[in-house]
Order: C-alpha cells, then structure tokens, then sequence
C-alpha cells in the first residue's frame, strides 16, 4: 500500500494499484449492476462478428470497470492520508478480457498549494499482464487542509 502523504508528493512518485482479473461472472454481475448489457460483454454469439476492421474474439469487460479498478487505487491511497479523488478522465485503449489480469497505476505530475488546499495531478494508466495499456488518463485529487 502506498503511503505518501501530501507533504511527501513530488513528480515522479508512483501510485500502485490492486490487481483485477476479470472473470465472466464479473463482466456478467457487472452488467446486472450498471444496467449495461451491451452483447459486448455477455453474448459470446454475437462476439464472433467483426466490427469494422475489429475482431474482439470474445466477450470484453466494460470500460467503466477500468474506471473503477482506478479510482480503487486512488481512494485505497488517498482516503487514509486525508486525501479525495476530485476528478478523473479516461480513454480505453485496448479491450480486457475473461483471463485477463489487469493493474492500475499512478505517476504524479504536479503539485500545488492553494491559500484553501493542497492539489495533485497524476497522470494513470491501466496495464494487463502484458505489459499493454489498456486504459489512460489524468487524475486530480484533493488534501484538504484540517
């Protein structure tokens, strides 16, 4: 687990995030939670078709669950140092599959102190098991000052 603290943050430090491995059962319960049943991710019939010049070969794990592998790893650091996830911004890169394990990390880009907080940008990505980005972006978080 990360520990750094505001006071402790500068370019560069690195943010790891947990491990996910989606299973078909997590895509499927994922569906039934944000009411997205897209056949992307639960018709393995419809999957066997391309899409323009793409080919999945199979079910693909929603985007928004990258989202949500991110800002576990922001809230798992931040909410025990006194910090908040302010925003997040994201672009898939590639898809993720059943099989796939997937790990969310940060880099922070800048630092600020304001007269009201303290500010960080971080710049996140999403990576499988080979080493693939699958997901990119830019976060900004909040330590509130007491």
């Amino acid at each position: 687990m990360t520990t750094h603290t505001f006071d402790t943050l500068a370019p560069g430090v690195k943010i790891d995030g947990t491990p996910f491995s989606p299973t078909r059962e997590s895509i499927r319960e994922f569906c039934e939670a944000s009411l997205d049943f897209n056949p992307l991710h639960w018709d393995d019939e419809y999957m066997k078709g391309s899409f323009g010049k793409t080919n999945f070969g199979g079910i693909i794990m929603h985007g928004m669950n990258n989202f949500g592998v991110i800002t576990k790893m922001l809230t798992d650091w931040l909410h025990p140092n006194g910090g908040v996830q302010r925003r997040l911004e994201t672009r898939w890169k590639a898809p993720v599959k059943p099989g796939d394990t997937i790990r969310p990390q940060a880099v922070v880009t800048a630092t600020r102190k304001t007269e009201k907080s303290r500010w960080a940008t971080l710049d996140v990505q999403v990576l499988n098991q080979r080493g693939e980005t699958v997901a990119v972006g830019e976060a900004m978080v909040e330590f509130p000052l007491a």
